[in-house]
């Protein structure tokens, strides 16, 4: 994604969040948009952990609701990444707090809802 496209994204997009996931594909229908973010592989390691070798173990998809946007439901589907170092049984992800504790909302429009 070039760079003026990803400033227009940011623009509706949950702040900061594109500096750790990329856009991999959006729908619209008569009703829904839903946009699907993958995590970048970064792995979140310590610098004790740093020069060993971590390896991307797969996927697991969160749901969002957020604003709706033209007359029509937004979902924001995030494919959350896992890495494990070689030799540990420990899986890695990085903490970030993508929607309101306890819901499915993102933060910011279930900080709007409560108003």
């Amino acid at each position: 994604m070039q760079n003026k496209e990803k400033e227009i994204f940011s623009l509706f997009l949950p702040e900061g969040i594109l500096e750790w996931f990329d856009i991999t594909k959006g729908t619209k229908t008569k009703n829904q948009i839903t946009i699907i973010l993958t995590e970048k592989n970064i792995p979140p390691i310590t610098e004790q952990e740093r020069g060993k070798r971590v390896k991307s173990k797969g996927f697991k998809k969160i749901s969002v609701d957020d604003f709706p946007a033209r007359g029509r439901r937004v979902t924001l589907i995030f494919e959350r990444r896992y890495w494990q170092i070689e030799n540990e049984k420990k899986l890695l992800k990085r903490d970030l707090k993508i929607c309101a504790e306890g819901t499915t909302l993102e933060k910011e429009f279930a900080d709007f809802l409560k108003v």
